[in-house]
């Protein structure tokens, strides 16, 4: 109780809730604008923190964290650009919504759900750190794999095209996560001599391109839109959000569930949280045909994923010091630099630290409403300038973001590249989703399976052997026998 009070009187500080202030309105506006990132607020933050003390820095780090993951819904809804990766999933989903003129509830299901997700994730994290911490911990590269392998069957239930262009596309985002140098023998691929491509094609850049770049391109070649407003009037966001929550609660229960899981696991995080749990909702959803056509279900779920997984990211971290994505292992490195290192000592030596963040968590979840609130309401001020003098200013913002990613002009071409490769493949009916999809788990699918093989000498049962590897390796051969037979069965009726 004395280290609960003496939290209260840390976060309750009069200069700490003024950092916390200004650094959601800074999140805000990182996450709001297309090609910048949750990840890159934080590091752009992490210069003025050491000069903070303890309690102010994580303050401002959970306050832009949480306030980008939630912007990046606003350019997405409106433009069809994520802001950040976290809203990747359902993007298209959400501009279809603005396109059939339901802005109003898209926008106030995005603020009001994510703000609820996030509470739910530091509820979470509040009641069972420890345990799921333990249960991340015990994962081996079998289990990645497996989750990996889950992960990757999410792409077929991604999209309403063609089954057969969806694989193509994640066929092609997995093709492209073996640039770079080899996990096991260490020897470039794909790399023609480039000493860039060593490094892998970036996801970030490829993200701006595919999405947003994509859009550019359409809405450049366009003529016939060029000065139009871009988004219609917001009016009442909360208008109709009581029918969504009794319709779709479960869904928000769900979300919320599998954001904070798999933010628990490390190296997972908001964007894969999201992906997964958008492909959840529309695999058991009582009409899977209605998504991809600005359908609000997959947004509940998603949107509360990756709100909450940000709270299930400082499970490991804190107790393990171990990061959960990329925000908290800055984190752990600002926590080292104030000399609290993270690890299951702390909640003994320094309990008012881990109090101060549970309720950084929550303060910072409360503010987002009047915040977000205001943000989509000034966003449509800027987003309604005419389109010739709003594409331009996007793009800016895509270049600085790709270059900031990669600190070289390898991220611009690689931008541009991907742009006009994701135009491409849309006109032609092929879904860039799972190919970001590959992209991102390609690589852990790679290094664990590399990894689990070195280890069982070459024998597959050892993928098997262990508990949770098992129950995982189980469902994803159930998945895929279950898909393969529909697609048997589906082909003989025909």
């Amino acid at each position: 109780m004395d280290a609960l009070i003496q939290a209260f009187g840390l976060v309750f500080d009069p200069s700490v809730l003024v950092v916390i202030l200004l650094s959601a309105v800074f999140g805000m506006f990182v996450g709001a604008m297309p090609g910048l990132t949750a990840t890159m607020a934080t590091a752009l933050l992490v210069p003025v923190t050491f000069f903070m003390p303890p309690i102010p820095a994580l303050g401002a780090i959970v306050t832009a964290t949480a306030m980008a993951i939630f912007a990046g819904d606003i350019p997405a809804a409106m433009l069809r650009m994520p802001g950040t990766p976290a809203s990747a999933a359902y993007a298209d989903e959400s501009y279809e919504m603005t396109k059939k003129g339901q802005l109003n509830l898209n926008m106030g299901v995005n603020l009001v759900f994510s703000v609820a997700g996030g509470l739910v994730g530091v509820v979470v994290l509040i009641a069972a750190a420890p345990a799921l911490a333990e249960v991340a911990i015990n994962f081996s590269s079998f289990e990645y794999f497996w989750l990996a392998c889950l992960g990757l069957t999410c792409a077929v239930f991604l999209t309403n095209a063609d089954a057969v262009k969806g694989f193509l596309s994640l066929f092609l985002g997995l093709l492209l996560a073996t640039v770079g140098i080899d996990p096991s023998a260490g020897f470039p691929r794909f790399t023609f001599g480039e000493v860039e491509l060593m490094q892998g094609i970036n996801f970030i850049a490829t993200m701006i391109g595919m999405f947003a770049v994509s859009e550019l391109l359409r809405g450049a070649v366009t003529v016939r839109d060029a000065g139009h407003v871009v988004v219609q009037q917001v009016g009442d966001m909360f208008r109709g959000l009581g029918a969504v929550w009794r319709r779709y609660w479960f869904n928000f229960l769900r979300g919320s569930v599998i954001g904070t899981v798999i933010g628990a696991l490390p190296g997972a995080g908001a964007d894969i949280a999201a992906w997964i749990s958008y492909a959840v909702s529309k695999r058991f959803s009582k009409e899977p045909e209605k998504f991809g056509t600005g359908h609000v279900e997959g947004i509940v779920d998603s949107t509360s994923a990756n709100n909450s997984a940000l709270g299930g990211a400082w499970i490991p971290a804190l107790v393990f010091g171990i990061p959960g994505d990329s925000i908290t292992a800055i984190v752990i490195g600002v926590l080292y630099m104030k000399n609290m290192n993270p690890g299951p000592t702390v909640f003994t030596e320094n309990p008012q630290l881990i109090y101060s963040v549970f309720l950084i968590f929550i303060l910072a979840n409360l503010i987002m409403l009047p915040l977000g609130w205001a943000a989509i309401k000034s966003a449509r001020q800027m987003l309604r300038t005419p389109r010739n003098l709003l594409l331009p200013c996007i793009l800016l913002f895509c270049i600085v973001g790709s270059f900031a990613m990669t600190n070289s002009l390898y991220g611009v071409v690689l931008m541009l590249v991907m742009g006009l490769f994701g135009w491409f493949l849309e006109e032609h009916g092929i879904p860039v989703a799972p190919l970001i999809l590959g992209l991102v788990l390609g690589e852990m699918l790679e290094q664990t399976f590399v990894q689990s093989m070195i280890k069982a000498d070459g024998h597959y049962l050892e993928f098997f052997a262990r508990p949770i590897a098992g129950v995982l390796g189980v469902a994803t051969l159930l998945i895929w026998g279950v898909m393969l037979a529909r697609g048997i069965m589906r082909s003989a009726r025909r």
